[in-house]
């Protein structure tokens, strides 16, 4: 008799505990949601230039631009990618031509290109960077450097499928 009762407590939390969460959980196996896109950013992009060239490198350089480049959904690196970057320099403006460049991740969805020093426009020393190709949707970043005597600046694209 005891256990009867043990079996109908038992029955009646796992009912209500499906009606809280949804029966799905019970059909698959607990793990992470997956990797939420990423959105673009307000102000990303300010002068950007359609086509910029595939460059080794913008300028004089002196200044690293860094970051990452993965598929929603699963995180997976994603090698050969096209990521613009573009900013106010030691040399130039983020309008002019000279100060834009892109280049390609490599087979860990890394990229790096350097570029000169980027110095503060409008109070804040940042950069643009944008995934422009047809696979993924267009993201545009701008991130904030803490420093303007920062010689480093990383950005990171997780791209949802077009």
């Amino acid at each position: 008799m005891h256990l009867t009762n043990f079996t109908r407590r038992t029955l009646i939390a796992t009912a209500a505990s499906i009606v809280a969460t949804g029966a799905s959980s019970l059909l698959v196996p607990a793990r992470a949601q997956g990797v939420a896109p990423t959105p673009s950013m307000r102000g990303g992009s300010n002068n950007y230039r359609p086509g910029a060239p595939i460059v080794d490198r913008i300028g004089g350089g002196g200044f690293w631009m860094t970051g990452t480049v993965s598929r929603a959904g699963d995180g997976a690196p994603l090698p050969g990618q096209r990521i613009q970057i573009w900013a106010h320099t030691t040399e130039g403006h983020e309008r002019d031509w000279h100060s834009h460049g892109a280049t390609l991740t490599d087979e860990q969805g890394a990229f790096r290109l350097e570029m000169p020093q980027i110095v503060p426009a409008f109070g804040q020393p940042h950069g643009h960077l944008a995934y422009d190709s047809d696979a993924f949707q267009t993201v545009f970043l701008r991130p904030v450097m803490d420093s303007a005597s920062d010689n480093t600046l990383s950005a990171h694209f997780v791209l949802q499928p077009a």
